[in-house]
């Protein structure tokens, strides 16, 4: 019995993050909790039990939305080719800033004063994106100067320009593009295309 309720209770927990990362993407840091507990299927007694401020929702959302991105890297590979893996991921890293910027006002206090989690989170994407290409350019899917850091730039750069024009669709599109100049043989066609040096 004391199984199932602990069971119940983690039921509940991983619910209202699910709920509270769509409801920030959507209406941003002020979203309503008595919604998000009603969505979640609980009262708001529990939502406080879980998470006493809006703050503490609000980082956990984050930590959730951030630790299951970068899961999916490992996930995605197994079930994928490595560049469908990428296009997946980046795919997934969209709506994960897009949820980010939903919590863009209460974000930037939260991370100041909750030691790690930015540091935290920097790593994780780190490693996940790592992950992506490094098995990528084992494959020889993708080009073996792709630098992680410099993807991960670019996957902001493209959230940052769909979000301002509040297109989602565009992303996808950038992605592509993206994703096409990271294709080995896109950059082996470069390579043998530039001239040589006099």
């Amino acid at each position: 019995m004391q199984h199932s309720l602990r069971a119940d209770a983690r039921a509940n927990h991983d619910r209202l993050l699910e709920v509270a990362g769509r409801a920030f993407a959507q209406h941003g840091a002020d979203a309503s909790l008595k919604a998000i507990a009603a969505e979640a299927g609980v009262g708001i007694g529990t939502l406080y039990r879980r998470f006493p401020s809006r703050e503490d929702l609000i980082e956990a959302t984050y930590r959730n939305e951030t630790d299951r991105l970068c899961a999916s890297a490992h996930e995605l590979l197994a079930s994928h080719t490595p560049l469908a893996a990428l296009r997946t991921w980046a795919e997934a890293f969209v709506d994960y800033m897009l949820t980010k910027q939903g919590m863009a006002e209460a974000l930037p206090a939260i991370l100041a004063a909750r030691e790690g989690l930015r540091r935290h989170s920097r790593d994780a994407l780190g490693e996940a994106v790592t992950t992506l290409i490094e098995a990528g350019t084992a494959a020889g899917q993708v080009r073996a100067d792709a630098e992680p850091n410099d993807v991960l730039m670019a996957l902001g750069g493209i959230t940052l320009i769909s979000g301002h024009e509040h297109r989602r669709d565009l992303a996808s599109r950038l992605i592509v593009l993206l994703l096409d100049g990271l294709a080995a043989e896109h950059g082996a066609a470069e390579h043998a295309a530039a001239p040589s040096p006099a």
